[in-house]
């Protein structure tokens, strides 16, 4: 087996058990509240604002790479990783000092919501293999592979990041203050 072969093989088995152990902690954490914590009530918005410069920045770092300035793409997708990390630790910081805000609104658009807040719990599970995948493939330099399957990343992780956003504007109100 060659060294590409076998960092790809290392990299495959890195990102399986990642993109098990994330969902997975995540949703324990979830349930986990810590002791008489002060609920961290400022993060939410802040949190938003990362899924909303995340989506940003993905838009940017497609143009950077159909115009040619590489160094700009991959410096550009390495802030998307860290913002969409960054994004994570804040939420489980969230939940785990403050209980969860039930969405107060009625009619179509509770529906709306939930249709909204389902499709992007599901494909927040689904995008860290692909992100993790589609950037192993740049990584090991095999970007026609990498092409064809940040197509299939891309629009996922900026519908993440897109209806992040409107999840918490829709939910905003709700929030206690």
């Amino acid at each position: 087996m060659d060294s590409i072969a076998l960092k790809e093989k290392k990299f495959n088995r890195g990102i399986t058990i990642i993109s098990i152990l994330i969902p997975l902690v995540v949703a324990i954490l979830f349930g986990v509240k810590i002791p008489d914590a002060e609920p961290l009530g400022f993060l939410p918005p802040l949190y938003a604002f990362i899924n909303g410069l995340t989506a940003v920045l993905l838009v940017i770092a497609v143009w950077a790479i159909k115009t040619g300035k590489r160094r700009l793409h991959q410096n550009l997708m390495g802030s998307c990783i860290g913002l969409s990390a960054l994004f994570l630790l804040m939420y489980v910081a969230y939940h785990m000092t403050s209980e969860s805000t039930p969405y107060g609104g009625e009619g179509g658009w509770r529906y709306v919501y939930y249709v909204i807040l389902i499709s992007h719990i599901l494909l927040s599970v689904v995008i860290i293999p692909l992100v993790l995948k589609t950037y192993a493939k740049a990584y090991l330099k095999q970007f026609e592979s990498h092409r064809k399957l940040a197509k299939i990343t891309f629009p996922i992780w900026l519908y993440v990041a897109v209806t992040g956003v409107i999840v918490y504007v829709m939910i905003a109100p709700y929030y206690a203050h």
